[in-house]
């Protein structure tokens, strides 16, 4: 039997952890032979204390503490080169994406060398431009790769914070690997941690990604050279 390997970015997750770990294992039970990660992140709330006691009951859940780090996409690379699945996926761990949503991944992964989940593949066409994936959501947090491909992309990544799952797309993308895109059925739960500049710090770190994997990365060095206070970030920030 294949084995499923999902990993879950924890960043004060205290509230929601418990009921997201308790419906992706009640839902795998018997479906498939899975092991869940949940990757901590810096909490300072009591996230490390709920999953020790939900690790009691489920035998498939696994957590590690790797401290503050830069982003959410460093905690889901982390638990890319742990994983010990055929597949490796990730998901939120606000159970925005229900565990049979996540199933239609694994059933349909057939072919392909990665499935992920778009909240807008029936409506408009929302492509990268930056690095022509037509792929209409990005940003989706459910994705689904097979082992093969995740380990050779995952040594490659972790360049910039907001731009990681464009990076790898893009990785896979440049290794040749296949990617399928199907809709998914998405609930917004609300209580996020992102503020509202996130957008522009998404936008800034594309634009980076793309200037490193070009020709002109050296105006990345230059700029990563100028005082902290002048970067176009800081002062839109203000």
């Amino acid at each position: 039997m294949v084995k499923l390997s999902i990993i879950i970015p924890a960043y004060n997750e205290e509230k929601r952890i418990e009921k997201t770990l308790v419906e992706y294992c009640d839902f795998f039970k018997g479906k498939i032979d899975f092991e869940i990660h949940v990757v901590i992140n810096g909490c300072v709330d009591n996230t490390l204390g709920v999953l020790k006691k939900i690790a009691k009951k489920y035998k498939q859940i696994n957590f590690v503490d790797i401290g503050k780090v830069g982003s959410k996409g460093a905690a889901v690379n982390y638990g890319f080169k742990i994983a010990e699945g055929e597949l490796i996926g990730f998901v939120d761990a606000d159970l925005a994406t229900k565990p049979d949503s996540f199933y239609d991944l694994v059933q349909n992964i057939e072919g392909y060398d990665g499935v992920i989940a778009s909240r807008w593949i029936e409506g408009a066409k929302i492509d990268n431009l930056f690095f022509n994936l037509r792929i209409k959501d990005t940003q989706c947090g459910a994705k689904l790769f097979r082992k093969k491909a995740i380990k050779i992309v995952c040594n490659e990544l972790g360049i910039t914070r907001w731009a990681f799952d464009v990076d790898l797309l893009y990785q896979m993308k440049k290794h040749g690997f296949k990617i399928k895109e199907i809709p998914t059925t998405w609930t917004e739960p609300g209580g996020g941690h992102l503020k509202s500049s996130t957008i522009i710090d998404m936008f800034l770190a594309i634009l980076r990604l793309r200037l490193i994997y070009s020709p002109f990365k050296f105006i990345v060095k230059l700029y990563d050279m100028l005082p902290r206070r002048l970067h176009i970030g800081e002062i839109i920030g203000r």
